[in-house]
């Protein structure tokens, strides 16, 4: 059996509240649910089960203390020069990317292939396709979102499971922090 995973942090529900009041004014955007914001650390992918039960163990012993983060602004990315997310970004934090190395190195020690891509903290708040509405107004109505820190007290170990209705996440493990 397979899995898809991915680990990742959970916002508290007064920065989910915010980021749901942000997601409107696009036709034809798949403004993502509740439960599927999230600021991910590491995208896994597929992986059998004992490679995941591996990756869950290893995750278990990182050790890191609890500290702040912000959400700042928005933006998106594109593909062939074309928008396909919108997101909120991150403020910079020293500690997110240190969290973020450690977790990678976790993977790595389980015989996950190195992540190759860069690591551009933000969580995601809509997929676009090519028939959605233009997204100028929305990046100028939120260029300045911002919410109070909010202390990132634990990291999630995720289930992603895909359906025409678009992805279901489950946490599978949560993993506190001093």
């Amino acid at each position: 059996m397979t899995h898809r995973l991915f680990v990742a942090i959970k916002p508290p529900q007064d920065v989910l509240d915010i980021l749901i009041d942000t997601m409107e004014g696009i036709d034809n955007a798949r403004w993502q649910s509740e439960e599927q914001l999230h600021l991910t650390l590491r995208f896994v992918g597929e992986v059998d089960t004992p490679q995941a039960n591996d990756l869950a163990d290893g995750l278990s012993a990182v050790r890191f203390e609890r500290f702040d983060l912000q959400i700042a602004g928005v933006g998106h990315f594109e593909k062939k020069g074309r928008p396909h997310t919108l997101w909120a970004g991150i403020g910079p934090s020293p500690a997110l990317a240190m969290l973020q190395k450690k977790i990678e190195s976790v993977c790595r020690s389980v015989g996950l292939p190195a992540e190759t891509r860069v690591f551009a903290p933000h969580i995601t708040l809509a997929r676009l396709s090519g028939s959605a509405g233009p997204i100028a107004p929305f990046l100028a109505a939120h260029a300045s979102l911002r919410c109070a820190p909010f202390t990132v007290e634990r990291f999630m170990l995720f289930e992603s499971t895909l359906s025409t209705k678009g992805a279901h996440y489950d946490p599978v493990v949560a993993y506190p922090l001093r």
